[in-house]
């Protein structure tokens, strides 16, 4: 399971066969992201993105994503999905996908949004789902290792 946490992220689930299960925007309650994570306990292992607060970025705005990131660690410890944090440039890093120097956000998320659907031709990516497909397909290498 790779996550991308935050109001415009999202959440995929990949199969032990590497197909794509479930990749979703990030469900917009709690009782949703509860539904979602919990029908995955068992052999699920999770990889979050770790961020921090962004330049600019209000205080308000930090908070709630903080509690969201924090409801995500919870959801997945409820379930018993042990989980991993991973931060951008590692997971980046790790799929041979260059920084975002001299890049705008839209041409990086562009950016990852191509290769995510370069690895998964048949699943529809969008810019909320790009990065947890990403993700997924990190931590499925990782779990390879």
């Amino acid at each position: 399971m790779g996550i991308d946490p935050g109001q415009a992220g999202g959440i995929t689930v990949l199969s032990d066969t590497f197909d794509v299960l479930e990749s979703v925007p990030m469900p917009a309650t709690l009782q949703d992201l509860w539904e979602l994570i919990s029908k995955y306990r068992g052999d699920t292992v999770a990889w979050l993105e770790k961020v921090g607060a962004m330049p600019g970025q209000g205080v308000a705005s930090t908070f709630k994503f903080g509690v969201g990131y924090g409801q995500l660690q919870m959801a997945l410890t409820a379930a018993g999905i042990p989980f991993f944090d991973v931060t951008p440039q590692r997971w980046q890093k790790a799929l041979g996908l260059l920084s975002r120097k001299g890049e705008s956000k839209t041409e990086h998320k562009n950016r990852m949004k191509g290769a995510a659907q370069q690895y998964f031709p048949g699943v529809k990516v969008t810019l909320k789902n790009a990065d947890s497909i990403l993700i997924a397909f990190y931590g499925f290498q990782t779990k390879l290792l």
